[in-house]
């Protein structure tokens, strides 16, 4: 009994504990996305109310017209490409902190989190300003004869270019955690044993920082999938993405339903992604 009553409190102070984080999920997360769905499924309505009864499965069905398939595989092309280039990019800064950042560690850390200390769309639009015609890209590559009529502004490059200077420290964070958790010797244990640096990467470090990698990829595609901004700015009307498709729906499109329907698509994507993630990550641990 008394052994009863000792679990019996320990379980009431850990549901304590969880009670404002579940009242700040409830509040914050899960009402909002109950209400996105019970759009989802609302008649359109063109005048205040925008979403009215009766219930209807329309705007699922609009969503999955095939009209809409060139804007939903150009999303996953540009969240696909801006996880490779980030991982690309990531993976090396990476590596040489943690192994040879030494005391400056910290330093380098910060340098990697210092664009999180401005506005994401400020820095949208100076990159808006350094792609176009008459922008600082397009006039230094000039002086070697690579500049192109109209600059690089509204480009998929430009998207992608977008993406991926965004989300960089998303990648680059989990990858440090687990290259620093590396064991180092073990590269010098696969030279000795005669691995050239191809093999041990692939065989060694790789396998090591797998986890990293996954966290890293799943933090940059996620977003990437659903930022509207970057592609609106960047890329223009011809390169629209399902998130600025959805953000068009909700304001100049008055369709609350359609745009609805869209976002919980999107979702159930990255839900996909999520499981998929979870299931190879358990093989790899």
């Amino acid at each position: 009994m008394a052994s009863s009553a000792f679990v019996s409190r320990r379980w009431l102070k850990a549901n304590a504990l969880l009670t404002p984080t579940g009242l700040w999920l409830g509040i914050f997360l899960i009402a909002p996305l109950a209400i996105v769905v019970q759009f989802s499924f609302a008649t359109r309505d063109t005048g205040v109310a925008r979403a009215v009864l009766p219930w209807t499965t329309q705007a699922y069905l609009t969503a999955l017209d095939p009209a809409f398939l060139p804007i939903f595989g150009r999303t996953l092309v540009y969240a696909g490409a801006t996880t490779i280039a980030c991982l690309l990019l990531g993976f090396p800064l990476a590596w040489f902190i943690a192994r040879h950042g030494g005391r400056y560690r910290t330093v380098l850390l910060a340098a990697v989190l210092i664009p999180f200390w401005s506005s994401y769309l400020a820095r949208i639009y100076a990159w808006k300003a350094l792609l176009d015609g008459e922008g600082l890209v397009n006039t230094m590559l000039g002086w070697v004869g690579l500049d192109r009529d109209g600059g690089f502004l509204l480009t998929h490059g430009a998207v992608i270019l977008g993406l991926t200077y965004g989300f960089l420290p998303f990648m680059v964070l989990p990858l440090y955690v687990a290259c620093e958790r590396f064991d180092f010797r073990l590269v010098e244990a696969s030279y000795d044993l005669g691995h050239g640096r191809t093999s041990t990467f692939f065989r060694v470090v790789l396998p090591g920082v797998l986890t990293g990698v996954l966290a890293g990829s799943l933090l940059v595609l996620v977003p990437a999938a659903g930022d509207f901004v970057t592609p609106k700015l960047l890329g223009g009307v011809d390169q629209s993405t399902f998130g600025s498709v959805i953000d068009d729906q909700f304001r100049s499109g008055n369709n609350w339903p359609l745009g609805s329907a869209m976002a919980v698509l999107l979702l159930v994507l990255v839900v996909l992604v999520l499981i998929l993630r979870g299931r190879r990550g358990e093989d790899v641990l």
